[in-house]
């Protein structure tokens, strides 16, 4: 009688009795089972190179160890030289450490897969995976007599080749996008998102996952995987997303597409904590839901590219998209180097500026230069600073370039910004080339080349070729007219006086106060940091007037909710003690719980509030050289009186019009409801 396999079609067997060693020694080391398992596979005609294949699961093993509780290893790798996707399985006697953190493990499976595993294979080891979280499959396997046995038991496994997690499946009824509330904030969401993902997606991703759901099973909370795994990914809806209390990141990769979760409060950590304590995370993230204080996803809610399963995104969402993209990782530039700035003024003042970097580089903390110590920190803070922001036109453009074409886009795009500055060209010379970059990198790795010569396509021939490209546009081409632009504009802000620069002002402030954080937020926002210069007083003013009508919205809900608290539900009066503090550092989103449950109000609230912030800044003159920071850079600001004033009337208008909408006008949920019992009255 033939031994039994298993395969899928025509493709070779994953498994076979003469894969599988019982209660065998293979050594007292990880490194001596791997070798003997790879040994075995070679000898099976799975591997034309033995040692390749120890190799790659040792590196795997060098990444984080692959030992479970329960006594269990997945040594995994996926490797060239793998010629078809096998499991090989051994029972050990004695036992042999893997890293679990209970011990060393009796049960270990070498799961190896060639480069570009079809997906029915992908779809097998990651099945295999999630089985090994179930106790009776673990209980089987050390009571299987025979090596056909064990071969029978994973057949059963595989067979089924379906996911057992009821992620990432849709609600039945899709719950609203906005914040739960509740009587009490004591009552948790009881729904949780959850992204797993580990370095070859094999085994940990599948794993993690079904250790959450279980978790979440015993805890009476409904969570939904994300699983960024070989085998594919299906996005999370983004009704579920926006239905859920909190989010779980158990990834030692990044997350593909994390701006969708942005504002949730966060528990994040490695796979393996995902398996090993389920129920510690579930139990974290029901925390954070109740926590205002917890920490959150950053940056804007903005897909990927990538997380639309249809792919039928339209160009203009899509372009949107890939801007906000680059200036949602500059922001983090223009805040370090902006506040690094902003303290060096404070310590040796403006005029450092001009001497800085001679400073800097001729003198030390032992031959300080005139003016002490304070004048040799203040140099080097600005000199700091001044080399972060530096960063502000590469990152953009190189981020817009990876939003299109990955990390192959990331040179390309860090040059084409060095180049936008390096001719004059600026902010816009960063838009117009990260774009460029991108989608020249995005052309070359669609060319057709020889299997041998795709391992060089991301490292050497997109960078290359794509750098090429758009560094000739720029110079050649582009460049000029793109910083004739620049200065144009320049020139145009610089010459608005009078009501014009009232306007300008109002208009700020209504795109700061619109969606919090959202694009037209991050346009005004940009459109101030990218032309902040000390030397430039109207970009100083642009500068005041963006961070003040930008404190507008928390401060205005947080003052709303102490004066008239029953207007408010309990988490928002909760959410309004927070809104102060993060009002006053200058961070928009924490308005976003008002705004997500009462949009129709509490927007264009926030928006009169931001309109006259903005202009009154722009009245009075007042300056600011700090991109960041709120109150905790008053030193930074020109004229604070009138900026506090400014900031206080704006504040208070937005309260004064939230309250009264509340009263006066009625959501039409409410309206319905009342018409409805008057007709049955």
């Amino acid at each position: 009688m033939s031994n039994p396999t298993i395969s899928t079609g025509s493709a070779p067997a994953i498994i076979s009795p003469q894969l599988i060693a019982l209660d065998a020694d293979l050594g007292d080391s990880k490194e001596a089972v791997i070798d003997a398992l790879a040994s075995r596979l070679a000898a099976d005609g799975r591997s034309d190179d033995p040692s390749a294949l120890k190799a790659a699961a040792l590196a795997r093993e060098a990444q984080s160890a692959t030992g479970l509780p329960g006594g269990i290893a997945i040594p995994h790798c996926r490797d060239a030289s793998i010629a078809a996707a096998s499991l090989g399985f051994a029972r050990l006697s004695p036992k042999v450490d893997f890293g679990a953190p209970d011990g060393p493990a009796d049960l270990v499976f070498l799961i190896a897969a060639p480069d570009g595993a079809g997906a029915e294979h992908m779809k097998l080891l990651s099945s295999l995976a999630r089985a090994l979280v179930k106790p009776e499959f673990v209980a089987s396997l050390r009571a299987a007599a025979t090596p056909n046995d064990v071969v029978a038991l994973v057949e059963d496994v595989l067979k089924p080749a379906a996911p057992t997690t009821k992620a990432p499946a849709a609600p039945t009824e899709a719950p609203p996008a906005t914040p739960v509330q509740d009587d009490s904030h004591s009552a948790p969401n009881k729904t949780i998102v959850a992204v797993t993902a580990c370095p070859t997606g094999i085994a940990h991703t599948y794993m993690a996952a079904d250790s959450l759901v279980a978790a979440g099973e015993r805890a009476g909370v409904t969570v939904h995987v994300e699983t960024q795994g070989s085998s594919g990914s299906t996005p999370l809806p983004p009704e579920t997303i926006a239905a859920a209390g909190a989010v779980i990141f158990a990834t030692d990769v990044g997350v593909k597409g994390k701006e969708r979760f942005a504002g949730k409060p966060v528990v994040a950590s490695g796979v393996k904590r995902a398996i090993n304590e389920p129920d510690a995370m579930i139990t974290e993230a029901l925390r954070a839901g109740l926590d205002p204080t917890a920490a959150k996803v950053a940056g804007d809610a903005v897909a990927d590219s990538s997380s639309s399963p249809s792919g039928d995104v339209g160009w203009g969402t899509r372009l949107r998209q890939i801007l906000l993209t680059g200036v949602s990782y500059m922001i983090p530039f223009v805040a370090a180097g902006g506040l690094l700035i902003a303290l060096g003024f404070l310590l040796a003042g403006y005029e450092i500026s001009d001497k800085a970097e001679t400073i800097t580089l001729d003198n030390s903390i032992f031959a300080l230069p005139d003016g002490g110590l304070k004048t040799y920190l203040g140099a080097v803070l600005f000199q700091l600073g001044s080399l972060a922001f530096g960063f502000l036109v590469p990152a953009l453009a190189g981020y817009i370039a990876f939003a299109i074409a990955d990390r192959p886009g990331l040179a390309p795009g860090f040059t084409a910004g060095a180049v936008a500055v390096f001719v004059g060209a600026g902010f816009l010379g960063g838009l117009v080339g990260g774009l460029i970059a991108g989608f020249a990198a995005l052309w070359i790795g669609r060319i057709g080349v020889p299997q041998w010569a795709r391992g060089l396509m991301p490292v050497v021939v997109i960078p290359l070729f794509a750098s090429l490209v758009v560094g000739l546009l720029m110079f050649i081409v582009l460049g000029k007219p793109l910083a004739a632009i620049t200065d144009g504009l320049t020139d145009w802000l610089n010459g608005l006086t009078g009501s014009s620069v009232i306007l300008l002002g109002v208009i700020l402030g209504l795109m700061m106060c619109f969606d919090l954080g959202g694009p037209v937020n991050k346009a005004a926002y940009a459109f101030a940091v990218a032309g902040l210069s000390v030397t430039d007083e109207a970009s100083l003013r642009i500068m005041a007037a963006v961070m003040a009508a930008g404190m507008v919205p928390p401060l205005a809900m947080a003052l709303a909710s102490t004066i008239r608290p029953k207007l408010f539900t309990p988490a928002e009066r909760e959410n309004g003690k927070a809104a102060w503090l993060l009002g006053a550092s200058f961070i928009s989103e924490g308005a976003i719980p008002f705004a997500a449950a009462d949009p129709l109000r509490v927007i264009p609230s926030m928006m009169a509030g931001g309109a006259v912030t903005g202009g009154l800044i722009m009245a009075f003159d007042v300056t600011l050289s700090a991109p960041h920071g709120g109150i905790f850079v008053s030193f930074a600001i020109g004229g604070i009186v009138w900026f506090f004033l400014a900031l206080a009337a704006g504040t208070a208008v937005a309260a004064l019009c939230v309250v009264a909408a509340k009263q006066l006008i009625k959501p039409r949920a409410k309206v319905a409801a009342e018409d409805k019992v008057l007709t049955t009255a």
